[in-house]
């Protein structure tokens, strides 16, 4: 359990003892945190030893008296107020209850105000309404930084793949417009042919950025309606057919009956494409991939297997991150933007699946997704 750390500040001994009683065992449970929250008290009896204690370790909550022997509660809200960068939040105490005095503790920055006496009912609900708004604000900070951090990294990660690519279309360019292979075009075939290889890669990660995001952010127009994935399964496997004979890799289909879905086909269409591209890339020469589909009971399920360089095992975990790509001396000249296998597993996640891998390294890996045959269609 958290604790949060309150000051009590106040030159009654009677009235720095109630308050500990009444908060030592109060604990707090709000939907932001997922555990409950409790207190522990500090006591000052004067504006002095307070202010030393707040200069190096600044309570969360301080429950402020007005009238202290060596200083004002005023004093002491103007002096937080300029030398604290905490988010320390003050409630004001005192006997002397107005409303003066309370819109003049308000623009020095008091959060509360509780008037002597005070039942515990009413200390409890003041602390249970600052404790709320400090761990909202917090959290709130917690969300906006690891927001930044998730940016920092996307972009450091989106610079690094563009990078290589673009350092190697200058170098090519560079070199046919010195005509370093003389004069003749013929020559410079490959680097061309090379070049576009690269800029074929740019433009996948940006289809795959774009694809990402608007999953992500909810703003892809999502368009259901029945069709057969064993139909649509065919069609793709017939686009990567060509890739996969240079190779000479066989694929094949496995599915012995319609295999209808209520989806929206452009979302399956990725699944399927991202799990076939990757087979054929990363398999041997003279390797298979296999498509297997089936529909046991309100389920689609989709299955990829191919006999390619396979995964270790403690790189499973990390393959359906962003920007994941394994990296090794046999993945080195294989490109791609490592948002795939993001992308299918965002995807699944929508229609009520999920998404799992079987791999041995040079044996091949086995891509399995569950998909619900009729999802909650949500929003469109």
């Amino acid at each position: 359990m958290d604790k949060l750390r309150v000051m009590v500040v106040d030159d009654e001994p009677g009235m720095r003892l109630g308050v500990k009683r009444v908060l030592r065992d109060l604990v707090i449970r709000m939907p932001e945190v997922d555990h409950p929250v409790g207190f522990e008290i500090e006591e000052y009896e004067d504006g002095k030893s307070a202010l030393e204690r707040i200069e190096y370790a600044p309570p969360d909550l301080l429950l402020l008296d007005h009238r202290l022997p060596d200083t004002t509660g005023m004093d002491i809200l103007d002096q937080v107020r300029t030398s604290d960068d905490s988010d320390m939040l003050v409630i004001m105490i005192t006997a002397y209850a107005s409303i003066e005095t309370a819109l003049s503790a308000a623009k020095r920055g008091a959060y509360d105000f509780l008037a002597k006496p005070f039942t515990p009912d009413e200390l409890t609900s003041a602390v249970r309404k600052a404790a709320g708004r400090l761990i909202v604000q917090r959290e709130a900070k917690r969300l906006a930084e690891e927001k930044r951090q998730v940016r920092f990294q996307f972009i450091s990660v989106l610079a690094h793949e563009l990078k290589a690519p673009l350092n190697a279309v200058e170098g090519y360019l560079r070199l046919i417009n010195d005509r370093s292979l003389g004069d003749d075009l013929g020559a410079y075939s490959e680097m061309i042919a090379r070049s576009l290889v690269r800029v074929d890669g740019m433009r996948k990660l940006i289809f795959d950025l774009l694809d990402m995001t608007r999953i992500e952010s909810g703003q892809k127009t999502r368009s259901f309606e029945e069709f057969d994935v064993r139909e649509l399964a065919e069609e793709i496997v017939e686009t990567y057919r060509m890739e996969a004979a240079d190779r000479d890799i066989a694929i094949e289909m496995h599915a012995d009956a319609p295999v209808p879905i209520i989806a929206d086909r452009g979302e399956i269409k990725m699944v399927i494409s991202n799990l076939v591209s990757n087979a054929v890339k990363y398999n041997r020469d003279g390797g298979r991939v296999d498509v297997t589909l089936r529909k046991p009971d309100d389920e689609i399920e989709i299955k990829v297997a191919d006999t390619g360089i396979g995964i270790k095992p403690e790189d499973l975990d990390k393959l359906f991150g962003d920007f994941v790509r394994i990296r090794n001396p046999k993945t080195k000249d294989i490109l791609g933007s490592g948002l795939g296998l993001s992308t299918v597993k965002k995807i699944t996640t929508l229609y009520d699946g999920d998404v799992s891998v079987a791999s041995e390294p040079d044996k091949g890996s086995t891509f399995t997704v569950i998909l619900s045959a009729a999802p909650e269609k949500g929003e469109e």
